[in-house]
C-alpha cells in the first residue's frame, strides 16, 4: 500500500524536535488532497525522513494521535483519520510550521487580489512602499461548508510577482511564501484580540453584526528584516482556539 508523503522540514535546534516534527506532519495532513493515501510511513521511515530518532518520532505521533488526526493500529500501521478536525488548540512554541498548521485544513476560496495603496494601519510595516498586493480569501469548514474565517494579506510587490495565486487555494500564505516562493522567513509575530464583527465580516462569516470575533494579525519578516507579508484574519469566535505553552527550562 502506498504511504502518505509528508513535506520536508528544516529543524530549529532551539525548539523541541518532537514538537517541530509533529507540527510539520500536522500541516501536511491538514492540506492533504482527497486522493492522497491515508496510511503513514512507518516510524522508522518517518524518523529518517525528518532526520530524528525513532523515540522523537514516536513522541510526535503521540501528539497527533491525542489531537485525533491519526490512529495507530498494531501490526497494521498508522493512518490519517479521514474525518479529522482542527478542534484541539495548538501549542504555540515559536515554530513556523505551527503557523502553517493553524491556517490549514479548510476549503479556501480566493475572493480577489491585486495592487492597492498601503492601508494606513499597515504603514508602519511598509515604510518604503506606496502600494502592496492584496489577497482576500474565505475559508470554509471542509465538512459542513460553513465559513470559519476570512483573510486579507498585504504582500510586498516584488514577492507577489513570484507568487502563483492557484497555490493560495490549497496552501496557507506562510507555506506558499516559504516553500513555493522561497522566502527565507526569519520570524513571524502574532497578535490575537477580541473584536466585534463589522458589516463585511458579518456577511462573509454569516454571523450577527457586532457579534464577537477573534482578529489575528501575523507579520512575516524575511532574513533581511523586511516585512514581506501582513495577514489579517477574522475568525468566528466559536471556531478558533488559541493557546500558548511555556516550558520551564
Amino acid at each position: 500500500m502506498t504511504a502518505f508523503a509528508p513535506d520536508s522540514l528544516v529543524l530549529n535546534r532551539k525548539l523541541p524536535l518532537w514538537y517541530q516534527v509533529s507540527q510539520s506532519l500536522r500541516a501536511s495532513i491538514l492540506v492533504r488532497r482527497a486522493v492522497d493515501p491515508l496510511r503513514l510511513p512507518t516510524e522508522e521511515q518517518l524518523a529518517a525522513h525528518y532526520g530524528v530518532s525513532v523515540l522523537t518520532m514516536r513522541q510526535a505521533l503521540k501528539e497527533l494521535e491525542r489531537e485525533g488526526l491519526i490512529s495507530r493500529h498494531r501490526r497494521r500501521g498508522t493512518f490519517i483519520e479521514p474525518g479529522a478536525r482542527r478542534g484541539a488548540p495548538r501549542r504555540l512554541l515559536g515554530s513556523i510550521d505551527t503557523i502553517v498548521a493553524q491556517q490549514s485544513g479548510e476549503l479556501t476560496t480566493l475572493l480577489g487580489h491585486g495592487p492597492a495603496p498601503v492601508p494606513g494601519e499597515l504603514a508602519e510595516y511598509f515604510p518604503d512602499l506606496d502600494s502592496v498586493v492584496t489577497y482576500t480569501r474565505l475559508r470554509r469548514d471542509s465538512e459542513s461548508g460553513e465559513p470559519v474565517n476570512w483573510a486579507e494579506n498585504a504582500v510586498r510587490p516584488e514577492v507577489a510577482a513570484t507568487l502563483d495565486v492557484a497555490d493560495l487555494e490549497r496552501w496557507p500564505m506562510t507555506k506558499v511564501l516559504r516553500d513555493a516562493v522561497g522566502v527565507r522567513i526569519s520570524r513571524i509575530t502574532d497578535t490575537v484580540e477580541a473584536r466585534l464583527a463589522e458589516p463585511a465580516t458579518a456577511e462573509l462569516l454569516r454571523v450577527p453584526l457586532l457579534s464577537p470575533i477573534l482578529h489575528y494579525t501575523g507579520v512575516t519578516y524575511d532574513e533581511a528584516g523586511r516585512v514581506v507579508d501582513v495577514a489579517r484574519i477574522r475568525y468566528r469566535g466559536d471556531r478558533f482556539s488559541f493557546s500558548v505553552t511555556v516550558d520551564a527550562e
